[in-house]
């Protein structure tokens, strides 16, 4: 059977008048039956209590096991809590800004990118980065490694000025040696799916890793060109990782792009 995942981001709840995608979004849960819902960060606006619970009741409510890691929103927004107690709101529904989540076929690894005195720009402590490399390299043998994090390691595709998280190369080297095979993230608010390869002389087999932005859930703000609200889901098998964009349209998600990536060869060894 598959692995069948929905990856979404930047809820910002508290942000706008809100509309009604619940029903929407409820409807391809069921439909998709993923295995977890992924939430890759900026789940509130503004990093209020009030948000922080409407953000978790909802993504809760909908069925299957959430993993979440926060984004730069989900700090509060003044001083001095943003510097003195910026992960007590999320942790309190979250229990941890790094969570974990490990099965025979699934083993799911979350970062923390964001810094409280970073407002857009985000990154990963060395040994934040450390121990996601120990946890991805204890992962089961034939699990599919995924990491989540707030911040994206690939450049935004357009109309964007959000910088990818600092020392994104080393990350995204350290993270591909410890075994990663798909890189999940958000923060531009747009979709973008690559894939990075590198062949070694002297290897059986070259390394690969699969990194996909999600597009925002919340509503995008109207001097945002080229944004949408939706969605990712992805399927993983033995042999392929498929990645699905949908945005939310006339009440209902709609399938703009399926993109295919093998999997990493030597996959699931450690």
């Amino acid at each position: 059977m598959p692995i069948r995942l929905i990856h979404v981001s930047d809820l910002h709840v508290g942000a706008h008048e809100e509309r009604p995608i619940e029903p929407a979004l409820r409807a391809l849960v069921d439909h998709v039956s993923p295995r977890l819902i992924l939430a890759t960060g900026d789940l509130t606006h503004r990093g209020r209590p009030e948000q922080h619970e409407r953000a978790a009741a909802f993504l809760q409510s909908l069925g299957p096991p959430v993993l979440a890691v926060p984004g730069n929103h989900d700090i509060p927004y003044t001083a001095p809590a943003r510097f003195t107690r910026p992960w007590v709101e999320f942790e309190r529904r979250w229990q941890t800004t790094e969570p974990v989540f490990s099965s025979d076929e699934l083993h799911v690894v979350g970062l923390n990118s964001a810094r409280p005195w970073r407002h857009q720009s985000g990154g990963v402590r060395a040994a934040a980065l450390a121990r996601a490399a120990g946890r991805l390299r204890a992962a089961p043998a034939a699990a599919l490694r995924v990491v989540c994090l707030h911040h994206h390691l690939i450049g935004a595709p357009w109309r964007s000025r959000k910088r990818p998280v600092a020392r994104r190369g080393h990350i995204l080297a350290t993270l591909a040696d410890a075994g990663a095979e798909l890189i999940l993230a958000g923060h531009i608010h747009q979709s973008a799916v690559s894939e990075r390869r590198e062949f070694e002389v002297g290897l059986p087999a070259e390394r690969s890793v699969t990194i996909a932005i999600a597009p925002g859930l919340g509503q995008p703000r109207p001097s945002r060109h080229g944004e949408a609200r939706g969605l990712h889901v992805i399927e993983a098998d033995e042999r392929e990782i498929s990645i699905e964009t949908l945005v939310y349209a006339n009440d209902a998600f709609t399938s703009i792009a399926v993109r295919r990536y093998p999997r990493r060869a030597g996959a699931g060894s450690s």
